[in-house]
Order: C-alpha cells, then sequence, then structure tokens
C-alpha cells in the first residue's frame, strides 16, 4: 500500500541473502558503547491470602558514575512495571514510552500463571526495561533509576510520595476530554501527517495482528490432526502385510511433518506474533502522545484567543502565554526526535520480523 510506502520500501541494490538484508540495517543512533545493561529473568509465584502473584528478578549492570553500584539486582512485580510506565508518561508526556504486555490476555489463548503465559510476559517486560535503557532521554529518568536500585520496601515508601493513582487518572481523563473537544487550530503541518499515519498504521497493524493469530491458530489445529492421524498408520500397517511397508512410510512422514510444523508454529509465536502485538500497543501510545501534544498546543491557543478579547491583565496574560510557547515548542521538539527514532526502530524490527518469518517458511518447506 502506497500509504505505507516507506515501510515497505527495500533498495533495488539490497543483497539477496535474507540474513545479509538484516545486517544492512542497523540503528544510526545505536550507542557504540552501551553503559548500562538489564535482564528480568527468574519468576517466582508469590501465593497470599489475598492474591496471587509473580516477581520477575531485575538484574542491572553499570558503569555510570550516578549510581553507586556497578551492579544491582531488585525483584519487581507486574504493577511495579506499571508505576513506572505511569511515572515515565507523567515525566515526559510527548516522549513515546515503551508498551507493557496488557494485566488481563485474551481468553482462551494461554491460561493466566501457565509457564507459557509468564515466559511471554517476561520477555515482554524485559524489552520493555532495555527499551528505556536505550532511550536517550528516559534512560536518565530518576523514577527508573529508583526502579532498578530500590529495595521493595524503598520502592514502596517511594510510590507512597507521587500523586494517587485516581488522582493520575483524572488527570489523563482531563487531558484526552480536553484534546478530543475540538480540533487544534494552529497544529503544525508535521504532526497532522504524523496522526493521518498513524491512524493509517493503526489499521494496518491490526489487520496484520489478526491474520498472524488466525494463521497460528489453523496451524496448531493442522499440527494436533496430525499427531493423531500418524499413529493410525502404525497400526494400519500391522492388519495390512501387504502394505505393512507403504504404511509404515506415509507413518514416518507424517511424524516428520508434524515436528517440521512444530517449529514452524514456535518460530511464530516467538518471533512474529509479539512482534505484532508490540506494535498494535505502540500504535494507541502513539496516539495518546499526539493527543497530549495537541492539547497543550490547545491551552496556548485559548490563552491568545483571550489575551485578544481582553485589554486588562494584559502582561499577566503575556507571561503565560510565553511559558506556554515555551512548553509547546519542548513538546514539538521532543515528539519530532522521538518519531524518527521510532520509525527507524519499528521498520527494522517489521524487515527482521518478517525476513525471519520468511526463512522460517523456507526451512519448513524444505524439510
Amino acid at each position: 500500500d502506497t500509504s505505507l510506502a516507506e515501510v515497505n520500501s527495500f533498495s533495488p541494490s539490497m543483497p539477496i541473502s535474507p540474513s545479509s538484508m538484516i545486517n544492512q540495517y542497523k540503528f544510526e543512533d545505536e550507542p557504540e558503547l552501551r553503559d548500562l545493561f538489564i535482564t528480568v529473568d527468574d519468576p517466582e509465584s508469590h501465593i497470599t491470602a489475598i492474591e496471587t502473584f509473580i516477581t520477575y528478578r531485575v538484574v542491572t549492570k553499570t558503569s555510570r558514575g550516578e549510581f553507586d553500584s556497578s551492579e544491582y539486582e531488585v525483584r519487581r512485580r507486574y504493577q511495579d512495571f506499571l508505576w513506572l510506565k505511569s511515572k515515565l508518561e507523567e515525566a515526559h508526556p510527548t516522549l513515546i514510552i515503551p508498551p507493557l504486555p496488557e494485566k488481563f490476555i485474551m481468553k482462551g489463548m494461554v491460561e493466566r500463571f501457565s509457564d507459557e503465559f509468564i515466559e511471554t510476559r517476561r520477555k515482554a517486560l524485559h524489552k520493555f526495561l532495555n527499551r528505556i535503557a536505550d532511550h536517550p532521554t528516559l534512560t536518565f529518568n530518576e523514577d527508573f533509576k529508583i526502579f532498578l536500585t530500590a529495595q521493595a520496601w524503598e520502592l514502596s515508601s517511594h510510590k507512597k510520595q507521587g500523586p494517587s493513582l485516581l488522582s493520575r487518572m483524572g488527570q489523563t481523563v482531563r487531558a484526552v476530554a480536553s484534546s478530543v473537544r475540538g480540533g487544534v487550530k494552529n497544529r503544525p503541518e508535521m504532526f497532522t501527517e504524523m496522526n493521518d499515519y498513524m491512524e493509517t498504521f493503526s489499521q494496518k497493524i491490526n489487520v496484520l495482528d489478526k491474520i498472524a493469530h488466525r494463521i497460528y491458530k489453523e496451524e496448531k489445529e493442522y499440527f494436533n490432526e496430525m499427531k493423531e492421524y500418524g499413529p493410525i498408520h502404525t497400526l494400519w500397517s500391522a492388519s495390512e502385510e501387504d502394505v505393512a511397508d507403504s504404511l509404515k512410510g506415509v507413518a514416518s512422514c507424517i511424524d516428520k511433518c508434524c515436528k517440521a510444523t512444530e517449529k514452524r508454529m514456535a518460530g511464530l509465536s516467538e518471533n512474529l506474533l509479539p512482534i505484532l502485538h508490540e506494535y498494535v500497543l505502540y500504535s494507541e501510545i502513539l496516539m495518546g502522545v499526539l493527543k497530549r501534544r495537541d492539547q497543550i498546543q490547545g491551552e496556548l491557543d485559548s490563552k491568545v484567543d483571550a489575551l485578544a478579547n481582553k485589554k486588562t491583565e494584559k502582561d499577566l496574560f503575556s507571561e503565560e502565554i510565553g511559558k506556554l510557547e515555551d512548553k509547546v515548542e519542548c513538546a514539538n521538539n521532543a515528539l519530532k526526535a522521538d518519531w524518527d527514532r521510532w520509525k527507524q526502530n519499528m521498520q527494522c524490527d517489521m524487515r527482521s520480523t518478517f525476513i525471519n518469518v520468511a526463512e522460517n517458511n523456507l526451512r519448513y518447506y524444505e524439510e
């Protein structure tokens, strides 16, 4: 589709090998020397009288001067990750904060607290923290540092100092309501184009996500049928001496196809489905960021209108307008820089993901 030409554009001189195609795409702004390494592992179940929950070990290794030690190990539960995300959104309303996996999963996909669900969530939480660590601004956020280093009681004490959840929710609802009331009059063309791009991207990534889930579901049904089909031929061969060898051969062939299909399904569930779903969540986050930018612009526009209609208090209004103009400029610059970075990462992720799926399919059909 030409509306997403940039996502699909390939260089005519691109090498033919899929692996070398991936290698060709490197982040231009990737730092040569990383100084913050984070791993999320070792999930543990905790059962109390009130609730059952999982904690994950978060290990941080760093050479940064602002950290008191070079290595930290803490345990965090999902609610702590949610707290960090809300603090980052609060501190940087027009930066693109990476998505977290949803608290509740789709019914029928996997059971909550199953090994598969816990491992999928662990990988998503690991990616969430590393995306923040690689971000040029978010990586230096004070709440992020506290999240990585504070013991459980220290983090709990720090959380109580911030605004209450209801207060934060109220601010979010007001912000969204204010931005939806009417179009922004003086929105720069660049942000209108971003908005249009994200509407198209959101629609297409949701379609891709649904198709990928459907393919996986059909593949699973096919695999389950094949698992039953192989042993039937083996049993049949025992009662048909004349064609016993042929029937055993078919049973062996079905068994090999079964193993190949299982590997293909693992490739889809590990590489394709999580990436597509992450960008479904990213599309929602970006629409929210654009709305927050519009809200700041709308606040400035309303003050400018008020100044034009009032003859008194001009000095007070002028000062407020000056502050708001600075705020809008900061918001615009933050979003512009983050937009380019996000788009580059997204294109790289999409290319490597689809090339990976293509290579898996080639191996599957060869087998």
